[in-house]
């Protein structure tokens, strides 16, 4: 059973998620995703499985969208929160110019009542 709690955390997740990638503020992205999380999905036809840490080496590897001024927007339109457990769907558009971008994820709440990333599956929308 959702409830509002558990949706506003779990958006705040998201949420911050967009703000790390945006600013390339890696210890916040680190901080919304559990230490074991997993990232996979296509780059152009490069399939990529495994941590979020290139992720993390790729977004310090340059200016950040935010010094850029790219024009970035990141929509969530997606959140299903089922007990301690969620999904989150993030449509993002001007990553790092003009690429557009699907994510999914999922989310788990912790022992402690905070709600981490542990997967990430995405997609490059052509």
């Amino acid at each position: 059973m959702n409830n509002y709690k558990d949706l506003n955390n779990v958006k705040e997740v998201i949420e911050n998620y967009i703000k790390g990638t945006y600013e390339a503020d890696i210890s916040l992205l680190k901080n919304v995703f559990h230490e074991k999380a997993r990232m996979s999905g296509y780059l152009g036809d490069k399939f990529v499985l495994g941590g979020p840490e290139p992720f993390y080496e790729d977004l310090e590897s340059h200016p950040s969208m935010k010094e850029n001024k790219d024009n970035f927007t990141a929509t969530i339109t997606y959140i299903d929160i089922t007990e301690n457990i969620a999904s989150a769907t993030l449509y993002e558009t001007g990553f790092f110019g003009d690429t557009c971008i699907e994510d999914h994820f999922h989310l788990i709440k912790l022992k402690n009542g905070e709600w981490k990333i542990i997967s990430k599956a995405f997609s490059v929308i052509a």
